[in-house]
């Protein structure tokens, strides 16, 4: 048995270094993106996670397990049997002997085996400032997105009559990016991110100083003291996400591993989302087995600002701007019109494999905030100042790693209000072929942090509760089953949810894998939500069950070492008393060109749909430039294709080109207001240029 074994790994581990990076990077971001619906997609801070330990494979021998933590591909029992193993047994003498770790399976050593090495030479640690310039890695990001389709809000018309009207945009259609990084492994990275969005102005108007956006930061990391520090834009993760996780984190997928998130307390922040960061200052400080990060943040928040005519010199703020857009009079009004304040601690003491945490944090602005007070938004912040404190744990016993957080806020002048969230949950590897995760999760309806990202059924980690359960079993050499129950309530109205309100949602994953050229998974979904009724009475709005039910086929097959071909087939229903019966289809088949020994790599897509409405939308992950993202909704009648290529030249240069149109068959107009398209066809295109040295 030990022999075949042998040879089933052997043959993996020759099949996955035998991949182009393109290739490997992208089955990773395959893995973890398939279950997120957002067109707003950015996994900038995970694939730049990849392509260093991609470059840089993790020590097997030496590390402490926070890297292995950072790839999101192993669970913390997994994490824990590789150290304990190489306590008991002294260092890996090869990558082969990861076969007699309990819980780890064929499955998870070929997701890791790109990322990991093993070396019995330590790293050098005291490198010079010399030696790093010298050694380190030098990226260069130019990108270029024109708007194909004309769109109303471009409307040739006097600037005269967009000072007065919100329906015209200032700037051109064509949305420019461009970044310049220098790292050097995980421990210095310095870089400068600008970006223009389709319709600002750029070195004109609103924006006399070019980009819209700028963005810059200074990072270290690796002392044994000074663990890490930041000067710039960074990212804060604490605990499981309801204090303070200012970037981007996964929520429900197929694999229950990701119910638990893994902190990674200072992050420097390279990508474009306008809101979702802190600008300032943070350093992460370490003493024997205890850290304590320190942070504080200023900066300008997009917002619409009223003035009180009771007092002459009273203004607040009735609602702030999340989109980063500044191409109407009225964007461009509500811009810079507030600024936030962020500071706060979290103080670590960790021991082996047992860790626990406390946080305070404050946020305030310089002005009153004051959101229109409706029935359901009652408990929401209002006022100038939030302090918000926190305890989360994390401990891994043999098979059983249990966490949680739980976290506390207060608001207003009097700190009259107050909110309570709390979040425990297990994940249990039964053996290297099973795992059950289990998530408890319970936040009132007036806790309010702003940056938070709590596993929840909700956009917001707030006004909820849930018990969530999940199962990952290998059933066979080539079945293999994931599932997940999750039964939620809302014990607060929502928004167009006019009474507390409860639903539930499953899912069945089973995949069949009989060797390494084709693999076919199956899904069904389940959704049940609680909404307002469409029958209006004018009397009191009733709520009614909402039933969405996604089924989903898809295919893998590797015709040889070149091509790819994947197949698959969507279809939605949705169900409620007060409309129709709505439903909705996708179908789309990608080719996938690989040569081994070309400079260029190339991917094709076609897909049909149709859908009743938008609310049976279909959402379906695109290959796209490196750090560019797209997960577009496919709804309505029609056809999307695109292409995708890559072409690598002068040894330091890398082109991506890229052309994706939807053609709808039911359609004259695409879209509303400011970009309304006539005609049936939308179209998108871009092109990047990276520089790397």
């Amino acid at each position: 048995m030990r022999i075949i074994l042998c040879l089933l790994f052997l043959f993996f581990y020759s099949h996955f270094f035998g991949q182009e990076r393109s290739e490997v990077i992208q089955q990773r971001i395959e893995f973890i993106s398939e279950q997120l619906q957002s067109e707003d997609l950015d996994l900038t801070n995970f694939i730049e996670q990849l392509n260093f330990y991609y470059d840089n494979p993790i020590n097997i021998n030496a590390t402490t397990g926070e890297d292995l933590d950072e790839l999101n591909l192993l669970s913390s029992v997994q994490i824990n049997d590789l150290l304990l193993h190489r306590k008991a047994f002294g260092k890996f003498m090869t990558i082969y002997e990861l076969q007699s770790l309990k819980y780890w399976d064929l499955i998870t050593i070929q997701l890791v085996l790109p990322f990991i090495r093993v070396d019995d030479r330590l790293d050098n640690l005291n490198i010079t400032w010399k030696e790093a310039l010298k050694e380190g890695t030098y990226e260069l990001y130019l990108r270029y997105q024109p708007t194909i389709e004309e769109k109303s809000g471009y409307a040739s018309v006097s600037d005269s009559i967009k000072q007065v009207s919100n329906n015209y945009y200032f700037g051109n259609s064509d949305r420019y990016y461009s970044r310049f990084r220098y790292t050097y492994k995980t421990n210095i990275s310095v870089g400068f991110t600008a970006e223009k969005d389709a319709g600002e102005s750029f070195f004109s108007g609103a924006q006399k100083n070019g980009f819209d956006f700028y963005s810059a930061h200074l990072f270290y990391k690796g002392g044994k003291y000074l663990k890490s520090f930041v000067i710039g834009d960074y990212q804060i993760q604490i605990g499981q996400g309801l204090n303070l996780w200012s970037s981007y984190a996964f929520g429900k997928t197929s694999d229950i591993a990701t119910m638990k998130k893994n902190a990674i307390p200072i992050r420097p922040y390279a990508s474009v989302d306008e809101s979702r960061f802190l600008r300032g200052a943070a350093v992460d400080l370490a003493y024997k087995n205890i850290s304590l990060l320190l942070f504080a943040s200023a900066k300008k928040v997009d917002a619409s600002s009223v003035a009180d005519s009771s007092f002459d010199d009273l203004e607040f703020i009735s609602t702030i701007d999340l989109s980063g857009l500044h191409r109407t009079n009225r964007e461009i009004s509500k811009r810079n019109g507030l600024t936030e304040f962020i500071s706060g601690a979290n103080l670590r003491y960790v021991k082996n494999s047992f860790r626990i945490g406390t946080s305070f944090v404050y946020q305030g602005y310089d002005k009153p905030f004051v959101k229109p007070l409706q029935v359901y938004n009652q408990f929401d912040f209002r006022g100038q100042n939030n302090f918000s404190f926190s305890g989360d744990y994390n401990y891994v016993y043999r098979n059983i790693n249990l966490f949680g957080e739980v976290s506390h806020n207060f608001f207003g002048s009097d700190q009259e209000r107050k909110g309570l969230a709390m979040l425990h949950g297990a994940l249990i590897s039964l053996d290297s072929r099973a795992s059950i995760g289990l998530l408890y999760r319970n936040y009132s309806y007036d806790y309010q942090t702003f940056y938070n990202a709590g596993f929840s059924e909700g956009s917001n980690t707030q006004n909820e509760k849930g018990l969530y359960t999940g199962l990952k079993i290998k059933l066979n050499s080539v079945w293999s089953l994931n599932a997940y129950a999750d039964v939620f309530q809302f014990p607060w109205m929502k928004y167009l949810v006019d009474a507390p309100s409860k639903g539930h949602e499953f899912l069945i994953q089973p995949s069949y894998k009989p060797n390494k050229i084709f693999e076919v998974y199956a899904r069904f979904r389940q959704q049940l939500r609680q909404k307002n009724s469409r029958e209006l009475n004018n009397t009191v709005t009733e709520i009614e069950d909402v039933l969405q039910r996604n089924y989903r086929l898809n295919l893998s097959y590797t015709i040889n070492e070149f091509f790819t071909l994947k197949s698959r087939v969507e279809y939605i229903t949705i169900q409620r008393e007060s409309s129709t019966f709505e439903k909705g289809m996708l179908i789309s088949q990608d080719f996938i060109y690989r040569p081994k020994n070309a400079p260029f790599d190339l991917a094709l897509r076609y897909a049909l749909f149709d859908t009743d409405s938008y609310d049976t939308r279909l959402y379906s992950f695109e290959s796209n430039a490196l750090y560019a993202f797209s997960v577009p909704a496919y709804y309505y009648q029609g056809s999307r294709a695109y292409f995708l290529i890559r072409y690598s030249f002068l040894n330091h240069f890398d082109l991506w080109i890229r052309y994706g149109v939807f053609i709808y068959n039911n359609r004259t107009t695409i879209s509303s207001g400011s970009e309304e398209i006539i005609g049936n066809r939308k179209s998108d295109f871009i092109i990047q240029l990276r520089w790397k040295l």
